[in-house]
């Protein structure tokens, strides 16, 4: 009852109000804080993860010299080993792309039909056409959402793959050009993907780079990717005179681990912000303690145990605290809610374009909130609010009621 008292202003005490008040506003504004940031970097992780993988699986078995002959062994050997999912074999190389008098970088895939159904980053992800116009025989092709931007072209127009493994005459290799018609548009959400990729039949491809029935790896996904080599040790061993296998953490390891160390970064950097709003907790309550002198004077005359002191002023101290965590929490979920619209307001006042997918690798902004850490940053929260009441609070309880009260 006291505490609550204590919370409210009192004569003359506008100045310490105002300071709490900004104690909880700051406490506030740090939890939304890294509510929001965490939330944000956990899922721009999880959408590069999911999509990467998706589109790379979880490892690969490369040929030596780009080419894996007896890949239907892989295969097969993959297929029975334990953990392995799928194991898809396919063919991939840099080219060039050009289409109505422009000229891109690509990146040619060649995939056997039922794998280019099932590969869902693909084949959910169409924005125009139809993947199953893909069929082996035929020369027809998916391509990336950007790519057809760059290049001006829809579905239906042809696009140009030139190969530098063309064909040797007297005056040197002629480049080999061959045109495909374009059959579907797809946008898998990673910036330099959907700028680059082009995905045709397998046959297709073995013809394009002259590969006979060979092709240059392998692709695998496993039951669990953290725990890939383990799965993939025993199939390693089977294969080792004809791939190498290489799994996701040695394709992307930079990236990742590059992530993981901005996170922890991120979080203790944002954590000051709190930690500053716990001075400002402090420091009203020692004023509160100068303005309540001879109030805590008389309650120790009274009997009041330094111990119930203490608890007045820890609970008045953590209940500040606490209205700043509900408040922060309740603001960190409305931004992730109104995430787009917020950066597009910004950008548009700003003028620039705050998420460039060329530089952030995606096309969203994403979203992932992890419960454990926002329980995490809750308890952070409450415990340094509570540490930040203790020295007021013994002040108060080692207040000495004779000296207050010798002249009143």
């Amino acid at each position: 009852m006291i505490a609550r008292r204590y919370l409210l202003p009192g004569r003359g005490e506008g100045f310490i109000v105002l300071v709490a008040g900004i104690s909880l506003v700051a406490v506030a504004l740090g939890v939304a804080a890294l509510i929001a940031v965490m939330s944000v970097m956990n899922g721009f992780r999880a959408e590069l993860f999911d999509r990467f993988q998706g589109l790379n699986g979880h490892a690969v078995a490369q040929g030596y010299g780009g080419r894996l002959p007896d890949w239907k062994m892989v295969v097969e050997e993959a297929k029975k080993t334990p953990g392995v999912v799928t194991a898809i074999p396919l063919i991939e190389q840099p080219l060039m792309g050009s289409a109505k008098g422009r000229v891109e970088g690509v990146l040619v895939r060649g995939m056997r039909i039922e794998d280019i159904k099932h590969t869902d980053v693909i084949a959910k992800t169409v924005q125009s056409g139809d993947i199953n116009r893909l069929k082996a025989g035929e020369p027809v092709v998916a391509i990336g959402a950007r790519l057809a931007e760059n290049l001006g072209v829809r579905v239906g127009d042809q696009i140009a793959l030139i190969s530098p493994d063309g064909n040797v005459t007297p005056f040197g290799t002629v480049p080999r050009i061959v045109s495909y018609e374009i059959g579907a548009i797809f946008e898998i959400g990673i910036y330099d993907f959907d700028k680059a990729f082009v995905v045709l039949p397998l046959d297709q491809a073995q013809t394009l780079f002259n590969m006979g029935d060979e092709v240059g790896m392998v692709m695998m996904t496993t039951v669990d990717p953290d725990k890939v080599e383990r799965y993939l040790q025993p199939l390693a061993e089977k294969i080792t005179m004809s791939a190498q296998i290489t799994d996701w953490r040695q394709m992307n390891s930079a990236l990742f681990e590059a992530l993981v160390v901005e996170q922890v970064v991120m979080f203790w950097v944002l954590s000051i912000i709190i930690l500053v709003a716990v001075f400002n907790i402090l420091s009203s309550l020692i004023m509160l303690v100068r303005a309540k002198t001879r109030d805590i004077a008389i309650l120790r005359t009274m009997g009041a145990s330094r111990s119930a002191l203490m608890r007045i002023f820890v609970i008045v101290g953590t209940t500040i605290g606490a209205l700043g965590v509900l408040l922060g929490l309740a603001l960190g979920f409305l931004v992730l809610r109104f995430r787009e619209q917020i950066i597009a307001v910004v950008s548009r006042l700003s003028g620039t374009n705050i998420w460039d997918p060329s530089v952030r690798y995606l096309t969203e902004l994403p979203s992932k909130t992890d419960p454990v850490e926002v329980i995490g940053i809750v308890v952070l929260t409450l415990v340094l609010s509570f540490l930040a009441t203790l020295y007021p609070a013994w002040k108060a309880a080692s207040t000495d009621p004779v000296t207050v009260l010798r002249y009143e």
